[in-house]
């Protein structure tokens, strides 16, 4: 069985990430979401509300697992069993910096490949980021969400401004 490990922040998940998890099944038998906790983001939703919005997403598809992880992503990889990193790549600016992540990884641990998806054309332009901003200005969000999701992000942007 070959398996992908497609990790990220996922604060929150959008359909750009469901994209790159859905079009990996074409390659990998069993594809793990992993949420990877990074000290330089200040995520607006804790881990566990994180892991339950992408498994309210994924919860059809029974070839994906959530779960998350500390420490190296190549460690991580390796205890698992799997195959391959799976990255998303909307832009050149994505595959500069997922490129050095992929060399770094290699040279620690020589077995783990890093494997590039072309993010679908409608949504190269999506990010965490720039739906958090629409977000908190009012902007409707069901092109881009989940309606779960959806409904947790204004939600929490509600919440904050009172």
């Amino acid at each position: 069985m070959k398996i992908g490990i497609y990790p990220g922040t996922f604060d929150p998940i959008t359909h750009g990430h469901t994209d790159i998890i859905t079009r990996s099944l074409r390659v990998f038998d069993k594809v793990v979401v992993a949420l990877a906790p990074n000290p330089s983001k200040h995520p607006l939703f804790s881990l566990t509300e994180r892991l339950e919005m992408i498994r309210v997403v994924m919860k059809d598809i029974q070839q994906v697992e959530v779960t998350h992880f500390d420490g190296l992503l190549v460690d991580y990889v390796q205890r698992y069993g799997a195959h391959a990193i799976i990255r998303g790549l909307r832009a050149i600016s994505d595959f500069e910096h997922e490129f050095q992540m992929a060399l770094i990884n290699r040279k620690i641990a020589k077995q783990v490949e890093t494997v590039f998806l072309m993010t679908s054309e409608e949504y190269s332009y999506l990010s965490s980021t720039i739906i958090k901003d629409v977000a908190s200005h009012g902007g409707a969000l069901t092109e881009f969400l989940h309606p779960e999701v959806a409904r947790q992000l204004q939600e929490r942007i509600r919440s904050l401004k009172t």
